[in-house]
């Protein structure tokens, strides 16, 4: 394990088929004024909303409407929805929804209350979030599993002016208080959303996996989570209503990035930086914009990780080391991830996303740079892979 760490996740979590009802426990700790952030409506259509509203209801909540988050949230509704919580006076945002309704939420609570501009301050200076700065509690109801941001303090922002998509990781005072996972709540989501969601996870893995040399506890819970979700996607494809898979998945999405596999280790997250760019371009999902380019950019650096890329074949996908060179070895376990991305159905290219050639400068010039990975970047290697990515 590298160096010396501090772990601590504040966030409370209740889950099952049952786990709605503990609302009740949570909302008498707030005051009485609700930010009810969702997204396109679907939680209408399918009756969630109605619930979480008669609970508020029930524990005498003035309910402050903020619907309509986009799959992406923009500046522009950062904004709006800060304007919202700061005028209404609230005093708890509810985010019911996926991973952007629960990274607005996290946006929306310092910018509230933020004297600068959120977007400069937060997303293109990176800075902190000042200690006089009041910060409005967040919760969670979470109806797509994917992001893990139920349980971690990253909110993803995007610029379409600036053609920019970044997310800043806050620390724990940015944490929802609380989050409720009920598996059954993702049952009715659309088949190429639950399938983007499998593959969000499986990169959350792979972006802290594919780092360091030293043996650590971290990368052996990492493969077993890998293993699980790999199952368990199986299964769900088949029958999205299978509880045990859904119930896998959704607990699989939480440890993936709630920060615990992190600890002892450096990490990569350059196929989010790339992914990211092309969503900012395309508005594509977030999930697919990773499957797009993940291959192509583990290809270009397996080489320099040679011996994490030969583990991750033998101990995730059971890949027989017998008469290979480690090389070999390595490139079957890619190809095995292949093989299960297509058996899901997720994006394979990010021209089915609407990448066009002459948007590839741009993608460049887009893609921010990180160096916990086996192989820092330049703009000739970012362009290979963006290439490699069109096929």
């Amino acid at each position: 394990m590298l160096g010396n760490f501090v772990f601590s996740n504040p966030t409370k979590l209740y889950f099952g088929e049952d786990s709605l009802s503990y609302l009740n426990e949570e909302l008498p700790k707030y005051g009485k004024n609700v930010q009810l952030v969702y997204g396109g409506g679907s939680i209408k259509r399918n009756g969630i909303y109605d619930k979480v509203v008669e609970i508020l209801k029930a524990n005498g909540k003035e309910i402050i409407e903020d619907g309509g988050v986009m799959p992406n949230p923009t500046v522009e509704k950062l904004y709006e929805g800060a304007k919202l919580a700061k005028e209404g006076n609230v005093d708890l945002i509810l985010a019911v929804g996926g991973g952007s309704c629960c990274d607005y939420a996290k946006a929306v609570s310092i910018s509230a209350h933020c004297k600068e501009d959120p977007w400069e301050k937060y997303y293109l200076k990176f800075e902190d979030v000042d200690t006089d700065t009041k910060i409005i509690p967040v919760g969670c109801v979470l109806t797509m599993v994917g992001t893990g941001s139920e349980m971690n303090g990253g909110a993803v922002i995007t610029n379409h002016e600036s053609r920019l998509k970044i997310g800043h990781v806050f620390g724990g005072n940015v944490f929802p208080k609380f989050s409720i996972l009920n598996p059954v709540f993702t049952y009715t989501l659309p088949e190429y959303q639950m399938v983007a969601g499998f593959y969000d996870i499986m990169n959350h893995i792979t972006e802290q996996y594919f780092s360091g040399e030293d043996d650590t506890t971290s990368d052996y819970i990492m493969e077993g989570l890998m293993r699980s979700l790999i199952h368990s996607s199986r299964i769900a494809i088949l029958n999205p209503q299978d509880y045990e898979a859904r119930s896998n998945i959704m607990w699989t999405a939480t440890w993936a990035l709630n920060t615990l596999v992190a600890m002892g280790k450096s990490t990569d997250w350059m196929v989010h930086m790339l992914g990211q760019a092309v969503g900012a371009y395309t508005d594509a999902t977030h999930g697919m914009t990773l499957s797009a380019v993940s291959l192509p950019y583990y290809r270009h650096i397996m080489p320099y990780g040679l011996a994490k890329f030969k583990r991750f074949a033998e101990n995730v996908w059971n890949i027989n080391p017998a008469g290979k060179s480690d090389k070999e070895i390595a490139e079957a376990g890619l190809a095995a991830m292949e093989a299960w991305m297509k058996e899901i159905g997720v994006v394979m290219s990010i021209k089915e996303l609407g990448v066009t050639e002459d948007m590839l400068e741009g993608l460049v010039k887009a893609t921010l740079v990180m160096d916990g990975g086996y192989k820092v970047l330049n703009q000739d290697d970012i362009l290979e892979i963006f290439q490699e990515s069109m096929k």
